[in-house]
């Protein structure tokens, strides 16, 4: 349970409370006296102040039309300003008529003159006979008893209750109770002891990144083992890498695991429209970090305030000034008491490189896809409290989901479990996991699509194209399945292809070109079959457009350019883009390399399509009738043997469930003719790194090891 008030040391209780209300009473009462004192300027707007001799000259005169006689003070209106047809009288009125009369001529702009008059009853007795003499309208207002009280009340006891409430909803809004609304204190959450339900069992697939943190947990249990020596645990340790890897749940495990205070804070929760109050709240943070040391201060997302500062930042900045004080926190406080300051980005190429010297984030921990064991392991975690059928098999799974990250992982079995609760089951079987999977990556069928007979033909061909081509070159993976059913994603089929084994990122340039070519077989049946072009294969084109353009810009595969690097990669663990690092002329001839090997592989694609068109209108035939064929089902269809009898590997027995999709590092799912299959982006060279991705866009994978969710 996180709490920011309930924690000792954490500062938020009743001292920090009772000067947030003070505060807020003080405020409330000047403004009410404020607004009091302009309510009268406003109301006295239209009043003359006359000596009270004047007045007396002026009722002998005959200038008076009604005067309202008080204690202290006379107002008196002239008779020029008389609405029409109204004179004064002798007689006494009544004191409503009076009033009315009185009224008229405030509403008709006449001048108010007021006067201090000497006490009335004492020394000024005639001034009653000389009003009744000069025809004066004259009253008294009646005054109430609780007229004062009433008037103290409305004027200010209200006010100041309404205005108190005003300003307490308002300084919560804006952040807390600390000082004026409290926008200088830091708003992270605080897990205490072993409250973030955390601990390394919850983690799998990360191994070597609890290795790297083990030794930060035994540093905050044994601490004298490491000062005895003279070592120095390092201030800080930066999480990197894709999204959904965990580097969250990483952190909180630590704590977990070290049974000490765990504050938790966004980056973005230091940014305010106010300069300082994100370097106030980094202050705070600390100093509340130093109460309850040994602890462990978790910043996500970092990159948002720290930033690599350059000349287009302006002095005041309010994001410079935050990472300016975090840099100058992190010098300061002493890391023998056990202030731990962890950090994750998916962005490290962003920080500035001060926040990534030695003796600030001392340490950088990659965070990466999991292999077949991490994800096997990280399966097993995410299915401990899901209740699972005898024919389930996780390897399969696991081995079908190259390149998925925890997060995507933690989501299918999710789906799956959903899936087996609408069929009305009790435990989750492997065809539920399949399904899953394939809603993944290709979304739901499209039960009322409906397809002309010209149109499942021309589909049929570009998938079977793909998986043919597929089949017949070396540095391919299996084709797991084909089918021409809709899916939601906007593909109206897709070709699976699936590793036999869990690879790394490496690729050869053999099985980069089989990829671009597997990829132009939609487009090459399309055309020799059919004598036709579709849009179909605008996905495929995209993805083979993306993978040629690694290998000559990236990767040193053009006999052109050889060894010379034209690009530089941007973004390793987001989109995996990248930026041109060359000359305009020299960007010109490197299209013209990246179509050489375009239309080298999809001349290789148009040959293997002709030379075995027998072989491709058996399978066609076959999925037609079926819809849904499996890879081992085409295999044995092209060696002359029953279809029926073939046995996947990968698929269970049951309706078009299918398997897993693609590893990233094999070819992904090929999109169907609404969405022809594409090549998988490249695989970083032997050097290592990440390929850049392809542009944005609707793609079957991302990346060596990395499959997205987009479509097939």
């Amino acid at each position: 349970m996180s709490s920011n008030q309930d924690n000792k040391g954490k500062g938020g209780g009743g001292p920090r409370r009772r000067g947030f209300f003070i505060g807020a009473i003080l405020w409330a009462l000047i403004l009410v006296i404020f607004f009091n004192f302009l309510a009268n300027q406003i109301a006295n707007a239209g009043t003359q102040e006359v000596p009270y001799s004047e007045f007396i000259e002026m009722v002998e005169q005959d200038k008076v039309a009604t005067a309202e006689l008080t204690a202290n003070q006379i107002t008196f209106y002239l008779k020029e300003d008389l609405p029409a047809g109204v004179e004064g009288s002798t007689a006494e009125p009544s004191q409503d008529l009076a009033q009315v009369l009185t009224q008229q001529m405030e509403q008709g702009g006449a001048t108010r003159y007021v006067t201090a008059p000497v006490a009335i009853g004492e020394g000024d007795t005639d001034l009653i006979p000389l009003l009744k003499e000069h025809n004066v309208t004259y009253f008294s207002p009646m005054q109430e008893e609780s007229s004062y009280l009433v008037t103290l009340l409305l004027s200010y006891v209200v006010p100041m209750i309404l205005m108190v409430a005003l300003l307490v909803f308002l300084m919560r809004r804006l952040g807390g109770m600390g000082g004026l609304g409290g926008v200088g204190k830091a708003n992270a959450k605080v897990y205490m002891e072993k409250s973030t339900g955390v601990t390394f069992a919850d983690v799998a697939g990360q191994d070597e990144a609890k290795e790297s943190l083990v030794e930060i947990i035994d540093f905050l249990h044994n601490p004298g083992k490491y000062t005895e020596i003279g070592a120095k645990l390092p201030k800080g340790a930066l999480l990197v890498g894709p999204p959904g890897t965990g580097k969250t749940l990483l952190a909180k495990a630590v704590a977990g695991e070290a049974n000490v205070p765990f504050f938790s804070i966004s980056g973005s929760d230091f940014v305010e429209m106010f300069v300082g109050v994100g370097a106030s709240r980094v202050r705070d943070l600390f100093k509340e970090a130093n109460k309850v040391a040994p602890c462990i201060v978790f910043i996500d997302e970092i990159d948002t305030i720290g930033k690599s500062r350059d000349n287009r930042m302006g002095g005041n900045d309010e994001r410079e000034q935050t990472l300016n004080q975090l840099l100058a926190e992190m010098d300061g406080f002493d890391p023998t008491k056990g202030v731990i300051l962890l950090a994750a980005t998916n962005r490290p190429e962003v920080l500035d490189q001060a926040l990534l010297r030695p003796g600030r984030f001392d340490r950088r921990i990659t965070i990466d896809r999991p292999n077949l064991a991490g994800r096997l392991a990280t399966l097993q975690v995410h299915t401990r409290r899901i209740r699972l059928a005898e024919d389930v098999d996780l390897k399969k799974v696991a081995l079908a989901t190259a390149g998925c990250v925890g997060a995507d992982l933690a989501n299918l079995v999710n789906e799956a479990a959903l899936r087996a609760v609408r069929l009305g089951r009790r435990a989750v079987k492997q065809e539920d996991l399949l399904a899953a999977f394939e809603l993944v990556i290709a979304g739901t069928e499209k039960k009322g699509s409906v397809l002309t007979e010209f149109e499942k033909k021309l589909v049929a061909y570009h998938e079977v194209g793909h998986a043919m081509v597929a089949y017949k070159q070396k540095n391919t993976e299996p084709v797991q399945k084909i089918t021409i059913v809709p899916h939601t994603q906007g593909s109206l089929g897709y070709t699976l292809l699936m590793p036999e084994e869990d690879k790394t990122e490496l690729r050869t340039k053999d099985e980069l070109m089989a990829r671009i070519t597997v990829s132009m077989g939609g487009r090459a049946a399309e055309e020799v079959v059919l004598h036709t072009m579709t849009n179909g294969a605008s996905q495929d084109i995209q993805d083979a457009t993306a993978v040629a353009r690694n290998m000559v810009a990236m990767f040193g595969m053009s006999e052109e350019f050889g060894m010379m690097a034209l690009a530089s990669r941007r973004s390793q663990y987001l989109d995996g883009g990248y930026g041109m690092d060359c000359a305009q002329d020299t960007a010109a001839r490197m299209d013209q390399a990246v179509k050489a090997l375009l239309d080298t592989c999809y001349q290789q694609a148009v040959g293997i399509i002709r030379d075995n068109r027998e072989d491709m209108d058996k399978v066609v035939a076959y999925l037609l009738e079926k819809e849904t064929i499996t890879g081992a089902e085409m295999v044995a269809i092209i060696e002359g043997r029953d279809p029926a009898t073939a046995d996947s590997p990968y698929l269970t027995e049951g309706p078009s469930q299918t398997p897993p999709a693609p590893p990233s590092e094999n070819q992904p799912p090929l999109p169907p003719a609404g969405e022809a299959a594409a090549p998988q982006p490249p695989v970083p060279p032997a050097g290592g790194g990440e390929a850049p991705q392809p542009p944005a866009g609707p793609e079957p994978f991302a990346g060596p090891d990395q499959q997205r969710k987009d479509e097939a």
